[in-house]
């Protein structure tokens, strides 16, 4: 730890005066490995030759409202995909607070502003980065986490949009602007060929992160594990390359088996929704990838593989142990180390910001929890050091770990 430390002091970002968080003095700024932009109205399609429009994403207007159109489908996966007028940052905080106040999230909506200039701007979300007290953040897409399920049966379609996708997000944002802001290139393994240019292409761009979905990868072939041998020229590369991986929360398909209805986005605006097993698709999908990935022992075969689940929750954390630890037991002689260790040494949680995160600490350790707030979206945090009170029960240096070292150490490539 004391490396990762001499690295934070001799880094080029100037050391800033203490910061008081959450009635805490932080002598350091903290590192936010979970914020997001809102997509240009020519992100998914600047790229994208015009051939191809009809099969990738494009726009339409419905009664006056404008929607994308993905793969020939009317998206209703957000109300307004121009974002403009825009919820406030963590209008939706009292409603995953628990709703002590019983108010609808419909009500917590109402409050709107024009689009602020840091949620489309790089130069404009440095200052605002600056107000906020905030080192340097992880930058994430909103729409373009949800799109591959919506494309996942057209193979073309999903190397060109996300192809393109990716040349937009360097253009306007910076795969690393100014050891400030790092985007994260959007990754498809549904062509491994694919993959690996894309691969090579954010590498050359100094990218820090690449940021693939919690899913079953769907492929010429048909639906394949990530773990799948098809995939391992990706992953050794990436294994080389020591750049981090990130499942981000997005949608994976995830079905509700008739209990609910389907589909990414859902009524959570539209009134009082009632609760349906719906609501834990983002952590099921995440711990069955996570689980999959160690059942199929892709630590052992690829021993410099880190990865990072952002916003995917970690309640799913005991029942991943447990059946970790079962599976161990039932096969002898198949893992090489105990499973439940190996999860722990490559996989880094960050977990919901309403998580108990002390919970989580008990299970990985203070050295592989990373702080994320999911500023500005409706369900992340009003300012992102207002996490800072949900440590408060932890020591100065665990959560500096958890605010900072961790995610330095991560965001730094360890080639082999």
């Amino acid at each position: 730890m004391d490396t990762i430390w001499n690295m934070l002091q001799s880094e080029t970002i100037e050391q800033t005066a203490p910061t008081i968080a959450g009635g805490r003095v932080l002598e350091y700024q903290p590192f936010d490995c979970d914020n997001h932009y809102y997509e240009a109205a020519d992100a998914f399609t600047r790229h994208v030759p015009k051939a191809m429009q009809p099969r990738c994403v494009q726009w339409c207007e419905i009664e006056g409202r404008r929607y994308h159109v993905v793969g020939g489908k009317v998206s209703h996966a957000v109300a307004n995909p121009t974002w403009n007028p825009i919820a406030k940052p963590g209008a939706l905080y009292d409603y995953f607070r628990g709703n002590v106040s019983d108010r609808s999230p419909a009500e917590m909506l109402r409050d709107r502003e024009p689009l602020p200039a840091e949620y489309h701007d790089r130069d404009a979300r440095v200052a605002r980065l600056d107000e906020q007290g905030i080192r340097s953040v992880w930058l994430f897409p909103t729409l373009g986490v949800l799109y591959e399920e919506l494309l996942k049966h057209d193979i073309e379609a999903v190397k060109t949009q996300f192809r393109a996708f990716n040349r937009w997000v360097d253009e306007d944002w910076g795969c690393n602007y100014r050891d400030r802001i790092y985007a994260a290139p959007y990754i498809s393994l549904c062509d491994v060929d694919f993959a690996i240019e894309e691969l090579e292409w954010a590498l050359d761009r100094d990218a820090r992160t690449i940021v693939l979905r919690p899913a079953a990868v769907w492929t010429a072939l048909g639906p394949r594990s990530p773990g799948d041998e098809l995939f391992d020229p990706f992953w050794s590369r990436v294994n080389e390359a020591g750049v981090t991986v990130v499942i981000h929360a997005g949608d994976s398909g995830y079905s509700s088996q008739g209990y609910a209805e389907d589909g990414f986005g859902g009524n959570i605006g539209s009134g009082k929704p009632k609760p349906s097993i719906k609501s834990f698709a983002i952590e099921r999908a995440a711990q069955d990838w996570l689980m999959t990935l160690t059942l199929e022992r892709m630590f052992e075969r690829f021993p410099n593989l880190r990865i990072a689940s952002i916003e995917n929750g970690s309640t799913f954390l005991p029942d991943l142990f447990r059946k970790l630890r079962s599976q161990a037991a039932k096969s002898p002689g198949w893992f090489t180390e105990d499973p439940t260790e190996s999860f722990r040494e490559h996989v880094w949680i960050n977990p919901f910001w309403e998580d108990d995160v002390h919970e989580v600490v008990d299970h990985m350790g203070p050295d592989r929890v990373i702080f994320g707030s999911d500023w500005p979206h409706i369900e992340g945090l009003p300012n992102p050091l207002d996490y800072v009170g949900e440590l408060d029960r932890f020591d100065d240096d665990a959560t500096r770990k958890i605010l900072l070292e961790n995610t330095v150490g991560l965001n730094e490539r360890r080639p082999v």
